[in-house]
């Protein structure tokens, strides 16, 4: 019997920091991360560059199962909110 999915944050926003991860590892990591949350939960993302790529995956992975959201948009310093609908 499987545990059920604990949601431990109080405001169902959990940080993502892209920088500690291997690149090759990034993607699958951040997808990963992202199919966890129930909706109406947010990822939180930090990384030190403009994952542009990723958005346009994000978009055709999720389509309109995603809204995203630009917290902070400063050169080596991106933060980006991912909210699962």
């Amino acid at each position: 019997m499987s545990q059920p999915h604990l949601h431990l944050s109080v405001d169902a926003v959990y940080p993502f920091d892209a920088r500690g991860i291997a690149k090759r590892f990034r993607h699958a990591a951040i997808f990963g991360a992202f199919d966890a949350l129930a909706p109406g939960e947010t990822m939180r993302f930090v990384n030190d560059h403009d994952p542009l790529p990723l958005l346009q995956q994000f978009g055709q992975r999720y389509g309109e199962q995603v809204s995203i959201e630009y917290r902070q948009r400063d050169p080596g310093a991106i933060v980006i909110d991912f909210v699962k609908r």
